[in-house]
């Protein structure tokens, strides 16, 4: 199986995802993007995005361009991930782009940036820093 194949397989099995509404929408070598729109059920009590949807999709970018570097009969589970939340997520999509700092054979070291879309512009609502760990499938 090819490596975007097999990384949509992996997406398309995460409940969470689907319930999020989130698409998987780039897989390139060592970087991942994921889209989700900010549904009314996703917003906090200003009605931006909640920062829980913002870290949801950034793992998940992350974990993924962590993916692409391993090989088929792996996946990765998130050992530790940091949040940096930058600005209010307004708009109707957050984008979450995923890419990895250093892959090793224990640790792979990954972050993503996430971006809130209003009116065709984006802004730069999150950065995350975290390591993953490959696992056998």
């Amino acid at each position: 199986m090819d490596m975007t194949a097999r990384i949509r397989s992996s997406f398309d099995r995460q409940t969470m995802m689907t319930t999020l509404g989130a698409e998987l929408v780039a897989v390139e070598p060592g970087a991942v993007t994921i889209t989700a729109p900010i549904l009314p059920g996703a917003q906090q009590q200003q009605g931006f995005a909640h920062a829980a949807l913002t870290f949801a999709i950034g793992d998940s970018a992350a974990g993924y361009s962590a993916l692409t570097t391993l090989p088929e009969g792996m996946e990765v589970v998130t050992s530790e991930m940091k949040i940096h939340l930058l600005a209010p997520g307004r708009g109707d999509l957050l984008v979450a782009r995923g890419r990895v700092v250093k892959a090793g054979r224990r640790l792979v070291i990954v972050t993503a940036d996430v971006y809130a879309r209003q009116d065709g512009a984006e802004t730069h609502i999150a950065l995350l820093s975290g390591t993953m760990v490959p696992v056998t499938a």
